[in-house]
C-alpha cells in the first residue's frame, strides 16, 4: 500500500505526515488492519526496538474533584460510587510505588484529583516525591496534579520530579463539549510551563468520546506541536455514573488504526497505551505493543486493569522485553538535554487530568468507526490498592 510505504519513510525520517495522510490511516478497512499494525510496527522498532516501559499509578487523592469533565470518575456530581479520599500520607504513597515497581515499573505516576494544586499541595506532593526517590533512587517519578500556577513545575522539579502529566485529551474545536470549568488554553499553558521548567512534559489523548476521525487527527497534531516526550492514548472507559457512561463507540480495529495515527505522527516519542486497553482492544491487546512502546501496569485511577503478572506474560509472549531501569526509554536526540525534540513546533513530536463526548451508542458520528460491543463486564471499580487496606494488583 503506497500511503504505508510513505508513513513508514517519514517515520523513519521523522517526518511530519500530511493531515490527509493520518485521516488515511483512520479510514483503512478491518481487512487491512494487520498491513497498517506492520507497518506502524516499523517505525515504533526503529526507535525503540522491542523494549516496553511500565508505568505505575498512584492516586494520590480520589475524588471530589470540583471540575466537570464528562468522562471523569471523579468529576463534580459523579455518582460513580468510586474510592473518596484525601491525600496520601509520604509513606503510603511510597508502599504503593513500591508494589508497581516491584511489578517491573521504572515510571510511577503521581496523581490528584482537582482543578490543580494549591501551594500546600505541591509542598505535601515535593514530600512525596523525596520519600519515593530516597528508597528507588533509579526510579522515574510524574506528577499529575492539574493545572499549574507559575512557579510550581519548577518546585517540583526542585523537589526530584521526573515529568508532568497534563493530557490535552480532544480538540481545542470540541473542548467545550466535554469540559466547561477550564479551558483547552489552559491544558495547553499548563503543559508548556513544565517543558520550561524542564520536567519531561506528558500529555495525550482520550478517544472515544464520539469524535470524528477529523477530531482525533487535530488533537494528535496539537500534541505534535506542543513536543511532549510522552503521548498517553487513553481509550474512553465508560464509567456508569458519568455523562458518558453509556458510550461505546470504538472495536479493537479502530484502536489499533488509532495507535499507528499517533505513531506516525510522533513516531519518536513514547506513545504510551493508558486506560481502556483492556476494555477495548481485549484480546488484541498483544497487537497494541507493535505501535506503543509503554503501558500502565495493573490498575487505573478509580478502575481496575488486567493484573499485572498477565500484563508480564502478554509482554513476554508477544516477543517484546520489560524495559529495564538502567535503559533510557527516548531515543538519544530526545533524551539529550537541550537536545532536539522533535524538529519545529510546526513540525514537531507528540506529548492527567482529563473531557467527554457527544454521539449516541447507537450511532457513530461521520468518519467514524461502528461502535464498539456494549462490554460493562469489563469496568470494574477499583477497590484495592491505594486508599485501602488490600494489596494492589501489580
Amino acid at each position: 500500500m503506497d500511503l504505508l510505504n510513505t508513513l513508514v519513510d517519514k517515520g523513519l525520517r521523522r517526518e511530519l505526515p500530511t493531515r490527509e495522510e493520518a485521516l488515511a490511516v483512520l479510514a483503512t478497512s478491518d481487512d487491512d488492519v494487520l498491513d497498517v499494525v506492520a507497518a506502524a510496527g516499523k517505525v515504533r522498532r526503529h526507535w525503540f526496538g522491542r523494549r516496553v516501559k511500565l508505568n505505575y499509578l498512584v492516586n494520590l487523592k480520589s475524588g471530589l474533584c470540583p471540575e466537570d469533565c464528562s468522562y471523569c470518575s471523579q468529576r463534580l456530581g459523579s455518582t460513580t460510587g468510586i474510592l473518596k479520599y484525601t491525600w496520601l500520607k509520604p509513606d503510603e504513597a511510597t508502599a504503593a510505588a513500591t508494589a508497581g515497581l516491584a511489578g517491573g515499573a521504572k515510571r510511577v505516576c503521581l496523581v490528584a484529583s482537582g482543578r490543580g494544586p494549591t501551594d500546600r499541595d505541591v509542598d505535601r506532593v515535593s514530600r512525596t516525591i523525596k520519600a519515593i526517590k530516597d528508597e528507588h533512587q533509579d526510579i522515574e517519578v510524574c506528577a499529575c496534579l492539574g493545572l499549574l500556577s507559575d512557579g510550581q513545575a519548577e518546585r517540583l522539579r526542585e523537589a526530584g520530579a521526573d515529568a508532568y502529566n497534563h493530557n490535552l485529551n480532544t480538540s481545542e474545536a470540541t473542548y467545550a463539549d466535554i469540559t466547561t470549568t477550564h479551558t483547552y488554553a489552559d491544558r495547553v499553558d499548563t503543559v508548556r510551563k513544565a517543558h520550561a521548567a524542564g520536567l519531561s512534559a506528558c500529555s495525550g489523548l482520550i478517544a472515544g468520546m464520539g469524535e470524528p476521525d477529523e477530531e482525533l487527527v487535530d488533537v494528535v497534531f496539537s500534541l505534535r506541536a506542543l513536543d511532549p516526550d510522552s503521548v498517553p492514548v487513553n481509550f474512553l472507559i465508560p464509567v456508569e455514573g458519568t455523562p458518558l457512561g453509556t458510550d461505546w463507540h470504538l472495536t479493537p480495529q479502530h484502536c489499533l488504526r488509532i495507535l499507528a495515527m499517533v505513531r506516525f505522527v510522533c513516531p519518536d516519542a513514547e506513545v504510551r497505551i493508558a486506560g481502556g486497553r483492556e476494555v477495548h482492544l481485549r484480546t488484541l491487546q498483544p497487537l497494541a505493543l507493535h505501535l506503543a512502546n509503554s503501558i500502565f501496569l495493573g490498575d487505573y485511577l478509580t478502575t481496575e486493569g488486567q493484573a499485572g503478572k498477565a500484563d508480564l506474560e502478554m509482554i513476554a509472549d508477544a516477543g517484546f522485553e520489560v524495559e529495564g531501569a538502567d535503559e533510557v526509554t527516548l531515543p538519544e536526540h530526545r533524551a539529550a538535554p537541550g537536545g532536539d525534540m522533535c524538529g519545529s513546533s510546526e513540525e514537531a513530536g507528540c506529548g492527567g487530568h482529563g473531557g467527554g463526548g457527544c454521539g449516541s451508542a447507537a450511532e457513530a458520528p461521520v468518519g467514524q468507526a461502528a461502535p464498539g460491543e456494549v462490554r460493562t463486564d469489563l469496568v470494574a471499580v477499583r477497590r484495592r490498592g491505594a486508599g485501602t487496606d488490600l494489596a494492589p494488583n501489580a
